[in-house]
């Protein structure tokens, strides 16, 4: 029975990768690239982190892999998973995993009994991904976080932080926002974005600092004039969250009011309806510290709402960039070529979305090391049948 699951599992997973266009020159398609890229999946689950380790794991593996997929000259050697990985168009390769991740969301979103989920779109720079002998600058992507999900839904690789601004566009079309709440910091607080959330027919949260320089001021000087009186002569809302993060007590004020009708090019901007703030209290280096960000959103008034969004945001850092970094180790990876790096950036996006939707207390850390020893908790990992 045991081995029925497994091979149907397998064969399933494999199924949604039929018709991928394959790049490969046809002398080499010894291998099927639905089972190459099954097995790729796999293996970083189980923690591997290139072409060599993927192999490596592959040939441990061997029994799970003939028995569950296509594998008629047996399992394929790194330079196989090297060439797939590094033929691949990104986008296309991406594109067929977006059934597979809807059914996540979807799934994730009745679980926790979620009707909005917030999405964070932030950027990471894969820092030692660079090739200087080829010109080659380090691999920075902009990608979607469902924070409270623990999902990634999409990624856009740019040349750097700052062409941001035009790959944002490129990721929102990737999904299906409606009914989100879409959270991005400054870089993306652009006219033409809030209006692409606003047509796709969700809400947005935007952080407002100097790059938008009227609408800024504009929101100092309005907060500015009820700071003495406490915001008493506005419709203001307040909400306050204290806990402890890495062992000290963190305190988040958050205040939201209604875009005032006066408000300086107010109208340039789809569906705005309130402003925010969050004010947050923390300990760093025995000494006590402050900071404040402002926003300007298409949600109505609910401080709760917004305090979630701005939270959601914040943790994107915590739940996603860190994970990839000190359990994947990506900020050290030296896999270099635009598409396979590229490639293996969304894998291990697509690995993190996995292991949180397992229902382990475990870390992700220990998740992989599970994946790794026990062959049944990496079906349950990447089926999501737990028994």
């Amino acid at each position: 029975m045991a081995t029925t699951t497994t091979t149907t599992s397998l064969g399933e997973i494999a199924e949604q990768f039929d018709l991928l266009p394959d790049p490969r020159c046809h002398v080499n398609r010894l291998h099927p690239l639905s089972s190459v890229i099954v097995i790729a999946i796999l293996a970083i689950l189980a923690g591997s982190n290139g072409p060599t380790a993927i192999a490596r794991w592959a040939r441990v593996k061997k029994d799970l892999l003939v028995r569950g997929l296509r594998l008629p000259h047996g399992v394929p050697r790194k330079d196989v998973f090297r060439a797939v990985l590094s033929l691949l168009n990104p986008k296309v390769f991406q594109a067929c995993f977006t059934e597979w991740l809807k059914a996540l969301k979807l799934s994730a979103m009745d679980k926790l009994d979620i009707d909005r989920p917030v999405l964070a779109i932030d950027g990471k720079t894969n820092r030692r991904s660079h090739d200087k002998a080829k010109g080659l600058g380090a691999l920075h992507s902009v990608s979607v976080w469902a924070s409270q999900l623990g999902l990634s839904l999409g990624q856009v690789a740019c040349d750097d932080k700052s062409n941001e601004i035009t790959a944002i566009p490129e990721l929102l079309r990737l999904i299906d926002l409606k009914g989100a709440i879409i959270t991005i910091d400054a870089m993306g607080t652009q006219k033409e974005i809030a209006r692409q959330v606003i047509d796709a027919k969700a809400d947005y949260v935007l952080a407002l600092k100097g790059n938008q320089g009227t609408l800024h001021a504009a929101v100092l000087d309005y907060i500015g004039q009820h700071l003495d009186d406490d915001f008493a002569g506005i419709n203001a809302r307040r909400h306050t969250v204290t806990e402890t993060l890495h062992g000290k007590p963190e305190t988040r004020f958050y205040t939201q009011f209604p875009v005032p009708k006066d408000l300086p090019r107010r109208d340039d901007w789809a569906g705005l309806k309130t402003i925010g703030m969050a004010t947050r209290c923390y300990e760093k280096n025995g000494q006590q510290c402050s900071d404040v960000r402002y926003y300007i959103s298409s949600l109505g008034m609910g401080v709760k709402r917004f305090a979630g969004a701005a939270r959601g945001h914040w943790g994107v850092e915590n739940t996603c960039h860190w994970t990839l970094d000190m359990t994947f180790r990506e900020d050290d990876s030296r896999i270099r070529g635009r598409n396979i790096r590229e490639n293996f950036a969304w894998l291990n996006r697509l690995a993190l979305s996995l292991l949180k939707q397992h229902p382990s207390d475990d870390s992700i850390a220990m998740k992989r090391r599970l994946c790794g020893w026990d062959e049944g908790f990496l079906m349950e990992v990447l089926t999501g049948i737990v028994p």
